[in-house]
């Protein structure tokens, strides 16, 4: 008995609208996942452009850093050893105005005293007075914030070329012994110009001057004031000289303090070991 295969038109309907709707999915699938995909490699991208632009910015950051570290440790250094050498002459300066003080009282009690040597005690307290003001000017103008064009823009009554030359010529006449015309030409220079960068020097051989001439009276007066120039060398030199003036005049007492000043506050200065040798000479007198 022979079958004949009989299509059922219901089933055949069905299974083709199964077939479309599984492509559809299947298109649907693939469009979403390429959609995501899509989205995911644009965030990659802009995720390693984000740090791209970090890593370099970290790199220009290291950069500026290496090249701006060794010079904020120099201006650091610098800062510590300007404020130590302040700190110094600080220390040096309100000494100095202490001592100048001290003198002042000690002349006025010895001024009741005395008659005879009233004029000279009173000469004595107006020139240590008017030291005490210098000292107190320059020790504040050491904490204002002068700058250097402030510093040059004071007018000088004499130019540094024709200083420097007067300055050789009154060394010459001090070296040749003539101490009349080298404190004659040490004086001029010290009023006509004290912002000179010899007027220091200037002070301390007008002082030196006095020594020589065994006036040790002016010569400790005038070597008291090579404190009063910001930045001079000469202060250890005045200092171990008023020492030697004070001995001199035999006032043992003050040499020991001038010579205790010498060794507490010069301690790399070349006359640091004659300073302490005639400290420990003095103590066994």
């Amino acid at each position: 008995m022979h079958h004949s295969h009989t299509r059922n038109p219901i089933l055949n309907k069905s299974m083709k609208y199964f077939a479309s709707y599984f492509a559809f999915l299947m298109i649907l699938s693939i469009d979403v996942s390429f959609a995501q995909q899509t989205d995911i490699k644009r965030e990659l991208k802009r995720l390693n452009a984000k740090i791209d632009r970090e890593r370099v910015r970290t790199d220009s950051l290291e950069t500026q850093i290496s090249i701006l570290l060794p010079d904020l440790r120099n201006t650091l250094r610098a800062t510590v050893d300007a404020k130590k050498q302040t700190d110094s002459v600080a220390i040096l300066l309100i000494n100095r105005i202490n001592t100048l003080q001290n003198k002042i009282r000690m002349l006025e009690d010895k001024s009741i005293y005395t008659d005879s040597t009233n004029f000279e005690i009173l000469a004595q307290l107006v020139m240590i007075e008017n030291k005490i003001v210098t000292l107190t000017n320059s020790f504040t103008e050491m904490y204002s914030l002068r700058s250097e064009k402030q510093q040059s823009s004071i007018k000088t009554k004499i130019s540094p070329v024709e200083y420097k030359k007067k300055y050789i010529e009154a060394l010459s006449y001090y070296q040749n012994g003539d101490y009349s015309q080298a404190i004659t030409g040490f004086s001029s220079l010290v009023i006509e110009d004290p912002s000179n960068e010899l007027a220091d020097n200037s002070q301390y051989w007008l002082a030196e001057c006095y020594y020589s001439t065994k006036n040790y009276k002016r010569s400790i007066l005038e070597f008291e004031k090579v404190f009063t120039f910001p930045g001079t060398d000469k202060d250890d030199d005045s200092q171990l000289k008023l020492a030697l003036s004070y001995q001199s005049l035999g006032n043992l007492a003050k040499a020991r303090e001038e010579y205790q000043r010498m060794v507490d506050y010069f301690p790399s200065s070349e006359y640091f070991s004659r300073a302490k040798e005639s400290l420990k000479q003095l103590s066994l007198e």
